[in-house]
């Protein structure tokens, strides 16, 4: 009895499909004078695939499968069809001598399946890491929430093909945009290395990988940066830029040497990060009408303080972005320019070649600015110069390193800046820090209760504007968790604000060497809320959390204590007296 094998009956039958029609397209080049070529028994090169997007080489029934220098071979279904023609034209107009061969349909779904093995980055000449539209708006829809990523960094790893360290640089690199983080950390222990991603300025565990897929990395990582490789014993810095969506995002690379390997922290310079408005900051209105007049001045310093990481650069490119128009000329003098600004003249500071804040400030005042910004003013030198610009018809914005406004003024003195001059340079110093907003979807109101309301009434009885009277509330909102903020109930980030202006009141005690007690006191007129009021007026809204605040920033309850004193001191003092405190018992 004969056994009839059906499987292998057809799979018979398709390879004598496969090599008729083989035949038949080697015969149709022969009468077209064309080179044939059959991708089934020919190496495709995968850089010569990077050329054309997969989509596009499918569409034009195309596939670029040989690239040596600027010659590329091209494999076509058909050269008469419009698309081939137009792939082909455009290679040519990007340089690429191209040389045509005809192939099946067979052969050329062969060299598109080879798609899937490609990194979805390639280093170029310029050592930018080119990440395709198409390829990253794809990543980024799979990439949602830190399981993803990490679910697919495992995969990846679990691969034995030469490609997968760059696939996992991409997954790294593309899963932390996708979740707007600022900052990707990667650190060798004793026996494996821990990937991190700070969001929204908390750092959160990704997960861990072993040592000789983190050497591998780190390689990979170096090169992109054109950091050397044999040097492992010394910090480097580099940088390198990925594009997405026709934006490029530049990537600041810090490598250190630790206890274990070479420690990894790549900085994410997103410019949509910075795309924010004066309105958006996070400003109580009070204070953002204030400033709104104050950087419309013809000249005058605007100083804002805080630790690194507090959001201080983005605050004064919004208020450049605010006054900047045709009329005005801006320069800016900063280390690193982070982010670029159109229409605006930045120039960056290198300390090796001599080009300091000072130089940098001095060549600024000789290009006619109306405005400048300097990045941080950290030396007499810097601070005499720019006291003297603001005083000779300059605005001048620029930070500094002080826990608060009030800091502004001595930090200044002990730069040597005269009193006299000070007071009439300074029209407001700023103070700012940043908290995590709560995510929407997942925060829960819960009631007030215990030492967190005694905490919150003893500061908001400190607040003495009329406009917050009614926001003291039997409740406040906590931080769940959800997947839309990655577990760890909170979404975005809003500053927090204090501010001194330079009044009469300000100006007398700046000209007694005063201490930054005695200038808050001098200051309490103004009513602009303190950091610890404006923060906690965060807090009553549902912006933020209580336990945030407190991470954030230091809310002293002597400090607190002493304010109250204070403020009662002035009502009884401005009750007895007759004035606005007797008024409104009264009414």
């Amino acid at each position: 009895m004969i056994h009839f094998d059906e499987d292998k009956q057809r799979l018979k039958i398709e390879e004598l499909h496969k090599k008729e029609e083989e035949e038949y397209v080697k015969m149709a080049a022969s009468r077209r004078a064309m080179s044939y070529v059959n991708l089934a028994s020919s190496p495709i090169d995968t850089d010569a695939l990077r050329l054309i997007l997969e989509t596009r080489a499918r569409s034009a029934k195309i596939a670029p499968f040989v690239l040596v220098g600027k010659k590329v071979g091209v494999a076509v279904l058909n050269p008469d069809l419009a698309d081939t023609q137009t792939v082909i034209k455009e290679l040519g107009e990007r340089g690429y001598t191209v040389s045509v061969h005809l192939a099946s349909e067979a052969s050329l779904t062969k060299a598109w399946d080879k798609y899937k093995e490609l990194s979805f980055a390639f280093e170029t000449k310029a050592g930018a890491l080119d990440i395709s539209n198409e390829q990253i708006t794809n990543m980024v829809k799979t990439l949602h929430a830190m399981p993803d990523i990490k679910k697919n960094i495992e995969e990846t790893l679990a691969q034995k093909k030469s490609y997968r360290i760059s696939r996992v640089v991409e997954i790294v690199i593309a899963g932390a945009l996708s979740l707007d983080a600022s900052d990707i950390h990667i650190e060798p222990e004793e026996g494996y290395a821990r990937l991190r991603y700070r969001l929204d300025g908390v750092l959160n565990d990704v997960l861990d990988f072993d040592l000789d897929t983190f050497l591998l990395v780190l390689s990979r990582i170096k090169l992109l940066s054109s950091l050397k490789l044999n040097i492992k014993a010394a910090s480097q810095d580099g940088r390198f830029s990925v594009k997405l969506n026709e934006q490029d995002i530049e990537v600041r690379t810090s490598i250190l040497p630790g206890a274990y390997a070479e420690s990894i922290v790549l900085r994410l310079l997103n410019p949509k990060s910075i795309a924010v408005s004066i309105e958006e900051l996070g400003m109580e209105p009070k204070l953002l009408k204030i400033l709104e007049r104050e950087i419309e001045k013809p000249n005058g310093m605007i100083l804002n303080t805080g630790p690194t990481g507090s959001g201080k650069t983005t605050t004064l490119y919004a208020f450049m972005k605010k006054i900047h128009n045709p009329q005005v000329k801006i320069i800016t003098i900063e280390n690193p320019i982070e982010y670029h600004l159109p229409g605006i003249v930045q120039t960056q500071t290198n300390a090796e070649k001599g080009y300091t804040f000072e130089e940098g400030l001095k060549s600024s005042l000789r290009q006619d600015p109306d405005v400048i910004m300097v990045g941080e003013i950290r030396d007499p030198e810097t601070a005499g110069i720019a006291v003297n610009a603001a005083l000779t018809g300059h605005l001048v914005f620029s930070t500094l390193h002080t826990n608060n406004a009030a800091g502004t003024f001595p930090r200044m003195i002990d730069f040597g800046v005269n009193a006299k001059v000070l007071s009439s340079s300074i029209t407001i110093a700023m103070a700012q820090r940043l908290v995590r907003r709560l995510c929407e979807s997942c925060k829960k109101e819960i009631p007030l209760v215990g030492s967190p309301k005694q905490l919150v009434e003893r500061i908001f009885k400190t607040i003495d504007d009329p406009e917050y009277k009614d926001l003291l509330r039997p409740s406040v909102w906590e931080a769940k968790s959800c997947e839309k903020c990655n577990f760890t109930g909170y979404k975005g980030r809003v500053a927090i604000f204090e501010a001194i202006r330079m009044d009469e009141k300000i100006e007398k005690v700046v000209n007694e060497n005063p201490s930054e007690r005695e200038i808050r006191a001098a200051a309490k007129s103004q009513r602009i809320l303190s950091m610890q009021q404006a923060g906690i007026v965060k807090v009553l809204k549902g912006v933020t959390s209580l336990q945030e605040l407190e991470r954030v920033i230091d809310i002293d309850e002597e400090d607190v204590q002493e304010k109250i004193d204070e403020a009662e001191a002035e009502s009884n003092h401005k009750t007895k007296k007759g004035g606005p405190a007797e008024k409104n018992q009264s009414a």
